[in-house]
Parts: structure tokens; sequence; C-alpha cells
């Protein structure tokens, strides 16, 4: 598959999520951060949290290696059992229904998307949730030239929360001139 090629499973998704009028999927640059972090961990367990219409999802699905698991969780009933039908015939994906804490049972992650609950609501224990050596992929940023980093003339707090984590290590990367996605990893020697 070329770089810039979609993958049929997010193509698959992109449609459920026009159906369902669903407009918060993952746009295609963040996509390929998932790719790649996904392909990082070939035997890993790979969290989403915020599973939409499984846009997201596809993509990390695409760099999923052939011993890793992913798990997604979705609150909203139907966008669950909808994304949870893209997967059906791969049972490396379980595609949950709920809160984002049912994602706990399946902890520590390789690599954790936190693109629903536990990013803003609990952002202590979205670091918790990660293995030693995890890689941590939150977007829906916007690009602050400024330090500490400023959305809409405040401190974000949020982001600056993550990019300054004694546990981790931490960067801001651009996905689009206007949007940005914070990646992180935790500290620690591997499992």
């Amino acid at each position: 598959m070329s770089e810039r090629a979609v993958p049929p499973r997010v193509l698959a998704a992109e449609r459920l999520a026009a159906e369902a009028g669903f407009e918060k999927s993952c746009i295609a640059e963040v996509g390929r951060l998932l790719r790649t972090a996904a392909a990082a961990k070939p035997g890993g367990v790979v969290a989403e949290s915020g599973t939409g219409s499984g846009v997201g999802t596809a993509w990390l699905h695409s760099g999923l290696g052939d011993g890793a698991r992913l798990v997604t969780v979705e609150r909203d009933e139907e966008l669950a059992r909808r994304a949870a039908g893209v997967f059906a015939d791969d049972g490396r994906v379980s595609v949950l229904t709920g809160d984002w804490r049912l994602l706990e049972q399946h902890a520590p992650f390789d690599v954790f998307f936190c693109d629903g609950g536990g990013k803003r609501d609990d952002p202590g224990r979205v670091v918790e949730l990660l293995a030693p050596g995890g890689i941590l992929v939150l977007d829906d940023f916007t690009p602050s030239a400024e330090w500490p980093p400023r959305f809409e003339g405040e401190v974000d707090e949020l982001r600056l929360f993550y990019l300054t984590h004694p546990e981790l290590d931490a960067t801001e990367v651009l996905t689009t001139a206007t949007s940005s996605a914070v990646v992180a990893a935790r500290r620690g020697a591997p499992r």
C-alpha cells in the first residue's frame, strides 16, 4: 500500500459516518499517524477511546501486526454496532459499547488513541493505562506558536498536562495548517 493510499476499511467506515451523519471522524493526516503508531508495535495491544463510525479504528487496523490486538470503545450503541460490522471478519478487533473505562480491563496499552472519553475528564488515568514505551496519540488541538500553548487566548491546560507530564516524552505535531496532535511515549523499559 502506498503512503497516500486509503485502506478499504477506512473507506467503509467513512461511508458509515456519512450515512449516520457523524462528522467527527479523524482526518487522513491523523489516520496515517495512527497507522504508523500501530505498525511500531506489531505484537502490541492497541486501544482507542471514541470509536465513532470506526474511521480511526480502521487506520489503526491498517498498521496492526498479526500478533496485535485492537480494542476500541464507543458510547453510542448504533455507531458501535456499525463500526463493529467493519471488523466482523477480524478476531483481533473488539468493538465495545459503553464508557471509555471499559478499556481498563485490556490495559496496559502499547498504542492508545485517546479520541473520546478520558482525554479531558481523566488525563492522569489515560497515562496510567499506557505500557512502558507505549505511544499515546491525542488529536483535535489547534496549533499554538506560544509557550505555554494557548487556545482562545488562554493557556491550554489540557495540552500542557500531556506535553509536560513527567512520565511522558511528548511533542506536538502539525497534522494540517490548522490542526495538531500530541504524540507521547511513556517512559520506562518496554514489556
